[in-house]
């Protein structure tokens, strides 16, 4: 894994490393984050679900719905908002796209 510190993102995969339809955890400096291919564009939230701290990547990735293994609390992969139940939002990530690689922010952005 390689660090930029000028922009203060960390380089996570290849583009060709995460097929659309998947997702995978990394770590980007002190946070797990959730990386996902939804439809070829990449999107980057808090692994961590809000209701009861479970890991979102053992839970379901299909279509644009990521859902929680532990309660089947929903959230739109495309914005990281609830579905079910409504009122939650994910904490997301900034991602850059260069070089085929894939690039995280270190700090999740304001919500």
């Amino acid at each position: 894994m390689t660090t930029s510190t000028k922009n203060s993102f960390v380089e996570v995969c290849s583009t060709e490393d995460l097929w659309e339809g998947e997702m995978e955890c990394f770590d980007v400096g002190q946070h797990e984050v959730l990386v996902l291919n939804v439809n070829g564009e990449f999107q980057a939230f808090d692994s961590i679900c809000p209701h009861q701290s479970v890991s979102l990547a053992e839970g379901g990735f299909e279509g644009k719905t990521l859902t929680c293994r532990a309660h089947q609390w929903s959230f739109d992969a495309c914005t990281g908002k609830s579905i079910n139940p409504a009122g939650q939002t994910l904490r997301r990530f900034p991602i850059r796209i260069a070089d085929g690689k894939v690039w995280v922010a270190e700090h999740a952005e304001e919500i």
